[in-house]
């Protein structure tokens, strides 16, 4: 007996069929696993507030706004941030319903909440943290951990990408990196720094290997995983007196540090791999502030040679 496949409307699907929909969309882009992981769980809270099997046309914008009373009430204690990352999950998959016709359009927008400082090791955390150990008295575990510091702080890269950098990703002789790891997949080549290039060169030295080993490996010769380093470096920070911790530190203070160097923000986006001047922009925002100092000295005004001629004596036109 032939079977009839039956064909599911626009106005029958349920939000249920169009997250199957959308993630098996997500998988064939080869999206991260831990995304897909935040719109699962996303999609598990809206489905606490509503049915799965609701109908996609019956979701519109009053929907989110009772589902936002809903997490408020629900969930006392629940910031605004958390919140804003509930939303944003669920936004890309209503936004997909929206795109198929499944749902009408209307907008989602996001609690307005205040960006928090991000947090940065201070000067006197890095020169702790930068010391030097006795290569002849320090173990490869010891001298590794310094070494990686200095190159978190020289190249401002997430773990993943530490983790998953090889000795042949390295350029010496071109003054490069490249980068194959990266969180949006889209590999890209950052400089180093000559401070860095020597730290790596006598680094390379010590650590021997080839071109297809980690750069950064463990004791054993294998690759750090991510939660791995994130532990080394704890450790490493506690011996050194430093009792604050986390590896995007290190990115935050390449960023903070960066911007008050007067470094542009169009080659930071770039050594830090964002996708947009967005994320960029938020560093410049936080750490604004602090470029008052010594403003003048930098300042296109401030140094006209016609104006200094006049000793800074102008005459105001009536």
């Amino acid at each position: 007996m032939k079977q009839i496949m039956t064909l599911v409307t626009s106005e029958e699907r349920t939000l249920k069929n169009a997250f199957n929909e959308f993630e098996r969309m997500k998988q064939i882009n080869n999206i991260a696993s831990k995304t897909l992981r935040s719109y699962k769980s996303s999609f598990r809270y809206f489905t606490e507030y509503i049915s799965e099997n609701t109908s996609c046309n019956e979701i519109t914008h009053n929907t989110i706004l009772g589902y936002i009373e809903y997490l408020q009430k629900t969930r006392e204690d629940i910031s605004v941030i958390s919140l804003n990352t509930y939303l944003s999950c669920l936004r890309v998959f209503l936004n997909f319903c929206m795109a198929e016709g499944y749902t009408k359009q209307f907008t989602i927008s996001l609690l307005h909440a205040e960006k928090p400082l991000k947090k940065t090791y201070t000067d006197t955390e890095l020169e702790k943290l930068l010391k030097k150990p006795n290569i002849k008295k320090s173990t490869f575990a010891q001298y590794r951990n310094w070494v990686i510091v200095c190159y978190l702080l020289g190249t401002g890269n997430r773990r993943k990408t530490v983790c998953n950098i090889k000795i042949g990703d390295l350029d010496l002789a071109a003054h490069e990196i490249r980068l194959l790891s990266v969180k949006n997949k889209k590999h890209y080549t950052i400089p180093i720094s000559p401070f860095l290039e020597k730290i790596l060169r006598e680094y390379l030295i010590y650590r021997k290997g080839k071109p297809e080993e980690y750069l950064f490996c463990s004791i054993y010769g294998q690759q750090l995983t991510v939660d791995g380093l994130s532990t080394i470096l704890q450790k490493y920070n506690a011996s050194r007196g430093v009792a604050s911790t986390g590896l995007h530190r290190f990115r935050h203070v390449f960023a903070k540090k960066w911007i008050l160097n007067r470094g542009d923000g169009f080659r930071l986006k770039s050594i830090l791999g964002h996708s947009s001047m967005a994320m960029t922009n938020e560093y410049v925002d936080l750490y604004g502030g602090d470029l008052q100092k010594d403003f003048g000295v930098f300042s296109p005004l401030d140094n006209m040679e016609c104006l200094k001629r006049s000793n800074g004596h102008i005459k105001m036109e009536d």
